[in-house]
């Protein structure tokens, strides 16, 4: 069998850990187009802090590729997939056949066109290793910062930078910071925590004009500055799907083997669509454990397995400034909020199921939330009342909690 693997990426991972599994001998090729062994993008703004290296930043070690046989062509493109041959070409010429095919093509910076852009000398995105490293070589002590988003990249570059630069400006046209994992008094709370290390926000607000350093916002308001990140999101590397022939919609389409509408192209990660058990729609959900683990169907399916990922949830651990989040699910429901200094829970529970939660500050046990989402546990069988103070297993039935235990054992072990 011959398994090729657009992308090298922690979807790629988890697809050739899921094809070793059932099939110890099959060949193995990845083409990816940085020249990096596969690392954890979200690592990059600790780069910058000086938190890690690129060493820590690696998700498997280096001989993951000759471990598990696999043949990689890094620092190379796909440029067509012709899927009736099953040939993939890369823009170096060389042309490889496949019996089984993943795009984990993953995604890139969105970046608006806005006026005056081009007379902007130093600009940049944040999202790659590459593009991390170019940012630094220019920072200064006294370098003024402007930030287009206020989500999680833009945040996660701000943090990155602060120690490093003057000051920060962040622009977004959201009314709060983190829309897409906050709530309003979540994102207000870490606001006023961000805004401690020399950072401002214009919210509500984008820019209507660059010329050189400055920048003309809608209000009216101008904002100077020595270098640009631009962070307002992503799209989604469809178009050798499209290509292909695969059916896309903001996204690639899978079912829940993770096989797309073409026979034998299985896709994803971030550039493919999974089903959301929280709210029970098809859609990206951008995330490292998603990727990995729709990999690892991916794979297992490609070699022949009957595997499904049928318990996708939006799912945010992330950190700003020492104060850490974990945020899951929707919020559509009946909100349950505790807040304290330093803290914030928020549970939302609707048709007799923990739907979404969002914790900052005091994290402890937020595995048993999460749990409770993915697994649609109904909350008439266990002690919520228990659980929305305390979260614990003494709240389950007590065979529940032998499973619950021997699951975190075996993921200890692993």
């Amino acid at each position: 069998m011959n398994y090729v693997i657009i992308g090298n990426s922690i979807a790629a991972v988890g697809c050739v850990e899921g094809i070793r599994s059932r099939d110890k001998s099959g060949s193995i090729t990845i083409i990816g187009d940085e020249p990096y062994s596969v690392y954890s993008r979200p690592l990059i703004s600790y780069l910058l802090l000086g938190r890690t290296d690129e060493e820590r930043m690696k998700y498997r070690p280096d001989d993951f590729y000759e471990k598990n046989h696999v043949k990689t062509f890094l620092g190379h493109r796909a440029v067509k997939v012709d899927s009736k041959v099953k040939c993939v070409t890369l823009d170096n010429g060389i042309m490889l056949p496949y019996d089984k095919l993943l795009l984990a093509t993953g995604s890139k910076p969105f970046v608006p066109p806005m006026a005056g852009m081009d007379s902007v000398k130093h600009k940049f995105t944040f999202m790659t290793l590459d593009s991390a490293k170019a940012l630094e070589a220019v920072l200064q002590p006294d370098s003024r910062v402007l930030i287009i988003g206020a989500g999680l990249i833009g945040l996660k570059c701000a943090e990155g930078i602060a120690d490093r630069v003057g000051h920060i400006d962040v622009v977004d046209m959201a009314d709060r910071i983190l829309p897409s994992i906050l709530d309003e008094e979540s994102s207000a709370m870490m606001q006023k925590h961000i805004e401690k290390h020399h950072i401002s926000f214009s919210l509500s607000d984008s820019v209507s004009q660059f010329t050189e350093n400055k920048a003309t916002l809608k209000s009216g308001k101008k904002l100077d500055f020595d270098i640009l990140v631009v962070a307002v999101g992503v799209r989604p590397n469809v178009e050798l799907a499209e290509q292909a022939g695969c059916e896309v919609n903001r996204g690639i389409c899978t079912e829940f083997s993770c096989v797309t509408t073409v026979p034998d192209i299985y896709a994803a990660g971030d550039c493919a669509k999974s089903h959301d058990i929280t709210t029970g729609s098809d859609r990206i959900l951008a995330l490292l454990p998603n990727a990995h683990m729709q990999g690892i169907v991916a794979g297992t399916n490609m070699a022949g397995g009957e595997e499904v990922f049928d318990k996708a949830i939006p799912m945010n651990a992330i950190g700003f400034f020492g104060l850490p989040i974990i945020t899951a699910g929707s919020y559509d429901g009946e909100a349950y909020v505790t807040r304290e200094p330093g803290t914030y829970k928020k549970l939302v529970t609707k048709e007799n199921l923990l739907k979404g939660m969002i914790l900052i500050g005091d994290i402890k046990r937020a595995g048993i939330y999460t749990s409770l989402i993915r697994e649609k546990t109904p909350l008439d069988t266990i002690d919520f009342d228990l659980i929305k103070e305390h979260p614990q297993l003494m709240a389950f039935a007590k065979k529940d909690r032998k499973i619950k235990l021997a699951s975190a054992k075996q993921k200890g072990d692993a």
